[in-house]
C-alpha cells in the first residue's frame, strides 16, 4: 500500500458560479500555494477557472 505522507484531498470551487464541482489530492509540502486550474463547470456548461476552497 502507498505512504500518504503529505497528500491532502481539496475541493476545486468554479469562479463563476461558485460550485464545489472536483476533490483532488495535493502535496502541500512541494505546493504550498492556492492551486487554480481551468476545469468544466456542468453548471455554467463551459470550461471555467476553478480555485482551491479555503
Amino acid at each position: 500500500m502507498a505512504k500518504v505522507g503529505n497528500r491532502n484531498l481539496i475541493t476545486l470551487v468554479c469562479t463563476e458560479c461558485n460550485e464545489e464541482n472536483y476533490r483532488v489530492s495535493k502535496n502541500k509540502k512541494n505546493d504550498p500555494e492556492r492551486l487554480e486550474i481551468n476545469k468544466y463547470c456542468s453548471r455554467c456548461q463551459k470550461h471555467t477557472t476553478h480555485k482551491e476552497k479555503k
